[in-house]
């Protein structure tokens, strides 16, 4: 088994090295040079994550034109197409993950278009599998957790109107009560469908979770924390909202909410083995069970007050009919 994969990472390296050559020595010397940027990001041999000078080099493409980011965007889609190596996978996906943190509007513009025209899995990973041995098949499982959670990521942006890393997403949170007195209950309840399914996305994570050991497992993880610790913010502020709004909710939205907070709790177990009691936020998961609470208790209320209106309708007929 071990000489099998010291095979595949000789092989690999030597497959990296002919990629470079073949593509310094291309007819087009402009996409040559940006498909030389992506593979010294995305290499077969190491298992840590692309380090941060080949990352900053690959998000500098987005800096000069239209042109370039988009032949970034589509030289690292088809390296993670073309790829059936996990650890290959794996770091364009990190790369793209840093695309959506820290890249600049061109290249995430891009990005949006795979997302626009591909539909919710257009990274079209759900079967990819990684057959070498016991260990690339688990970390296949990794590959499939992450390509879905960048995937909602993008939606999750999409739906709120802005990057949850973007400037626009940094400057709104702390000031969204001010904001939300404009915003519709079915728009601040579409909000948290979606942020509650990033963090389900979350929670569904592989049982592998020794893997972590290895760097880039282990910086993946890290980096999925921070999106998560800001999707909780979002979250709870547009929780606290809802509840504020609660009586003025309709029947369809208060089930609508009430399943959306189940299904947030639903994940809390798989999202609290992941991060080890980091990003716990005790604040949001007590007022995620207190919401749930007053909805289910005034649901009752009105189930009653319902139950009342029609006895009292039925007593007033009869009495009319005597």
């Amino acid at each position: 088994m071990g000489y099998r994969k010291n095979l595949r990472i000789v092989c690999g390296n030597l497959k990296d090295k002919g990629s470079l050559i073949k593509t310094v020595l291309s007819s087009k010397p402009h996409k040559s040079a940006v498909r030389c940027v992506i593979l010294r990001a995305t290499t077969h041999g190491s298992s840590s994550p692309p380090s941060n000078h080949r990352i900053a080099a690959v998000i500098s493409l987005g800096l000069e034109s239209k042109t370039e980011a988009c032949s970034c965007i589509q030289a690292l889609m088809d390296r993670l197409h073309s790829t059936s190596n996990a650890l290959v996978a794996l770091k364009c996906l990190y790369t793209i993950h840093n695309i959506i943190g820290k890249g600049f509007f061109i290249l995430k513009d891009q990005l949006s278009m795979y997302e626009y025209f591909g539909g919710r899995n257009f990274l079209k990973l759900l079967t990819f599998r990684d057959d070498l041995d016991p260990e690339t098949r688990e970390m296949s499982k990794w590959v499939r957790w992450y390509a879905a959670i960048l995937e909602q990521n993008l939606l999750v942006s999409k739906v709120l109107g802005c990057h949850l890393y973007s400037k626009l997403a940094k400057n709104v949170i702390g000031k969204e009560k001010d904001n939300f007195s404009s915003s519709l209950n079915s728009d601040l309840l579409n909000d948290i469908d979606a942020l509650v399914e990033f963090a389900c996305e979350v929670g569904d994570l592989p049982d592998s979770l020794h893997l972590q050991r290895k760097s880039l497992v282990y910086e993946i993880v890290r980096s999925v924390g921070e999106d998560y610790r800001l999707v909780q913010r979002e979250i709870g502020t547009r929780v606290a909202e809802l509840e504020a709004r609660m009586m003025s909710l309709s029947s369809s939205e208060w089930t609508q909410f009430l399943n959306s907070l189940t299904k947030f709790e639903d994940c809390k177990e798989g999202i609290s083995l992941l991060f080890r009691n980091r990003n716990r936020n005790d604040e949001l998961w007590d007022l995620v069970k207190e919401t749930k609470a007053k909805l289910v208790a005034v649901m009752k209320e009105r189930g009653n007050d319902g139950k009342r209106t029609l006895v009292v309708r039925f007593l007033q007929r009869t009495s009319g009919a005597s």
